[in-house]
């Protein structure tokens, strides 16, 4: 049943939404810069910072050349950017210096990144390289568990429960749909199930009623 249900969102949603990040970008290492950056906050602020900053440092190479200090002023809109520098210049260091520049293709070398966590690998790995991976972030996780997909209270579980019942070949199309359901429709604070293309689906939706 679970998984018959996971296919009637999927295939709902796909008429609906994208496929594809909202985060624009044209090198997979210029993708991994701006999944990092994203972390609480925007697609567009990311958008607007990126277009500025990869005009000079669009490779790992040519990042290095800034100091951490530097760095921080052209992402300083996008938050945390004390943290974000750092990561973005360790993980542009380990790029270089263990991967002769270019970023890995596979999901274990690109954990082995310095600053690049679980979620940051699986979006880089099945966006840039095409890879079946799902990536849980804040959407992901609480979209996922108010429809009944998942039962979980932590991301890893949320996403192995989501691999359980989504076929495979869905995994990374299914969570760019879960995301711009959560932007759209089931926001945290106030989700609008009236007009949600999924609420007859939902779990959440049901307990409500």
């Amino acid at each position: 049943m679970q998984k018959d249900k996971a296919v009637l969102i999927v295939d709902t949603l796909a008429g609906i939404f994208t496929d594809k990040p909202a985060l624009k970008f044209g090198t997979p290492y210029q993708l991994l810069v701006a999944v990092i950056l994203s972390a609480q906050c925007t697609d567009e602020r990311v958008n607007k910072v990126t277009e500025v900053l990869f005009k000079k440092y669009d490779t790992p190479e040519k990042m290095l050349t800034l100091s951490q200090t530097e760095l921080e002023k052209y992402i300083f809109s996008c938050g945390f950017y004390r943290a974000k520098a750092e990561h973005i210049l360790s993980t542009s260091r380990d790029i270089t210096d263990k991967f002769g520049g270019r970023v890995p293709d596979n999901l274990e070398d690109l954990q082995s990144l310095a600053g690049v966590g679980r979620k940051t690998a699986n979006v880089v790995y099945s966006v840039a390289f095409h890879g079946n991976a799902i990536a849980v972030d804040t959407h992901v996780f609480r979209v996922s568990n108010r429809l009944g997909l998942a039962n979980a209270k932590d991301v890893l579980n949320t996403e192995k429960q989501l691999m359980a019942i989504i076929d495979e070949k869905d995994w990374s199309r299914a969570h760019h749909y879960l995301i711009y359901l959560g932007r759209s429709f089931c926001k945290s604070q106030k989700p609008d199930c009236v007009n949600c293309p999924v609420s007859g689906l939902c779990e959440k939706h049901f307990k409500k009623k």
